[in-house]
């Protein structure tokens, strides 16, 4: 672990300019999931009884470096004070005058919220001058929002560089559980890979297959790799241009000693469509005019069997259309199978990336994993084995 942790600093009386991620989804002017906002409540927390004063620093959308009323801070910030039960005060800027006489108006106890830092075009620029008048605000520079750490942006990477450094709780936790997923498991080590398109994951498929003991392939992207073993996937989704990355895949992984299951069985029918007549076939025998939507019960019960023989489980991506029933059943059967493990303590699991945590959600099974990243792009660069910005500056 190369970076400071809050616990490592000196709080008492210092002004904390805290990197948090803010970037909520927003429906009628109200916040329509919340989620990101409690997740910062216990750094928050941990400043204020240490006797720092927390600054947040955070973007929300896509302003393009301009002011955009309709993005900025100051509608949903009734909404933020509530949720995290501190005294708010908003400044109408991020840096400059504003920004200022917030954080000295600010009693001890209390929080400043800084406006959206892609008001400036320094920002996204990753602008050392920008940064610099952000550090002006503070003593101390806390980085708590992992799910940014993959941009090199003046409020993620810069303004590290500037002041004394550490990691928020979160982005603590964040990178303690990947570390233990992926970087020092205990084995066996199983990978579970899913979505519809192999080319978007091939970073990631490449990178697995040096560091997994077994990667199980499902939903779309499994189709173009039994199209490149010679099956015939009929009217199924699959990226034909992709099979001679796919058969790279194959044979790099029997290289390093890593197995790969591919679907045995699977679930077709005519369309993607709740109430279509649909079918378990053995792959060898996809009808023509069908396509295939699941995973089948065999394939199932071998990575059942996998499973329970493996340590520790790094899950990103539906094994099906796990949009509409019953295509989600191969999908929300596994999700359940390795919550339950980790419930038991049998297994560590990891699980995030694009339609990973809804896919989970809807299977009811998110409880009982071991760790959820709602980080998006940053896990997944992190599962590539990419060196994000935002860690790097902190190390």
């Amino acid at each position: 672990m190369g970076w400071k942790t809050l616990d490592q600093m000196e709080l008492e009386g210092k002004r904390v300019l805290t990197r948090v991620d803010l970037n909520v989804p927003i429906k009628d002017e109200k916040i329509s999931d919340d989620t990101r906002i409690k997740k910062i409540i216990p750094t928050l927390s941990h400043i204020i009884k240490r006797g720092g004063l927390p600054i947040l620093v955070a973007h929300l959308g896509r302003p393009n470096g301009k002011r955009n009323p309709h993005l900025s801070f100051a509608k949903i910030f009734a909404d933020i004070e509530k949720l995290i039960g501190l005294p708010l005060i908003f400044a109408a800027d991020c840096i400059g005058t504003a920004a200022e006489l917030a954080v000295k108006s600010q009693k001890t106890g209390g929080v400043v919220l800084l406006e959206n830092t892609r008001f400036h075009a320094g920002e996204e620029k990753n602008s050392i001058s920008f940064a610099k008048s952000l550090a002006k605000l503070a003593d101390i520079y806390c980085n708590d929002a992992f799910s940014c750490a993959h941009r090199a942006h003046a409020s993620t990477e810069a303004i590290a560089h500037l002041l004394p450094n550490c990691s928020g709780k979160l982005m603590e936790q964040e990178l303690l559980s990947l570390e233990s997923a992926l970087t020092k498991p205990e084995r066996p080590l199983t990978a579970i890979v899913g979505g519809s398109k192999v080319s978007t994951k091939l970073d990631l498929l490449n990178n697995l297959i040096q560091k997994v003991n077994t990667l199980i392939l499902g939903g779309g992207m499994a189709n173009t790799f039994l199209a490149a073993k010679g099956f015939s996937i009929g009217a199924s989704l699959a990226e034909h241009k992709m099979k001679n990355n796919a058969c790279m895949i194959l044979d790099t992984a029997q290289k390093a000693g890593c197995k790969i299951l591919l679907p045995s069985d699977v679930v077709v029918a005519k369309q993607l469509n709740s109430d279509v007549e649909n079918f378990v076939v053995p792959v060898t025998d996809c009808p023509s005019k069908l396509m295939i939507l699941d995973i089948g019960p065999k394939t199932l019960e071998n990575a059942k069997g996998i499973l329970v023989n493996s340590k520790t489980v790094i899950w990103n991506g539906p094994l099906g259309a796990f949009e509409i029933k019953p295509f989600d059943q191969a999908t929300n059967i596994l999700a359940n199978f390795v919550s339950n493990l980790s419930y038991n303590e049998k297994l560590i699991s990891v699980a995030g990336g694009g339609d990973t945590l809804a896919a989970l959600s809807n299977a009811e099974a998110s409880d009982g994993f071991s760790y959820l990243s709602t980080a998006g792009g940053a896990f997944l660069e992190w599962m590539e084995g990419k060196k994000l910005p935002g860690i790097a500056a902190l190390e």
